[in-house]
């Protein structure tokens, strides 16, 4: 006794389609939605740095440019 199996791939001239739109056989629906759903509260994005690591930052430059400039001085002398 045979078992008859189906095409996978069927053609699609001889297929129903069960509702207009629907994907088309041998193609692979979305695997999910294209929408998303909000992850939490909205919050606005702030603009630039806070003024604190700023300036620590254009301080901790300033000293380092300073040392460097002081030993290409003393190499000199």
């Amino acid at each position: 006794m045979s078992a008859h199996v189906p095409d996978p791939d069927p053609d699609p001239r001889n297929t129903s389609r069960p509702y207009d739109g629907g994907v088309p056989p041998g193609e692979t629906p979305p695997g999910e939605s294209s929408t998303g759903s909000g992850a939490g509260p909205y919050r606005p994005l702030t603009r630039g740095w806070a003024k604190g690591p700023l300036v620590l930052i254009c301080l901790l430059a300033l000293v380092c440019a300073l040392f460097f400039l002081a030993y290409a001085v003393m190499l000199n002398f």
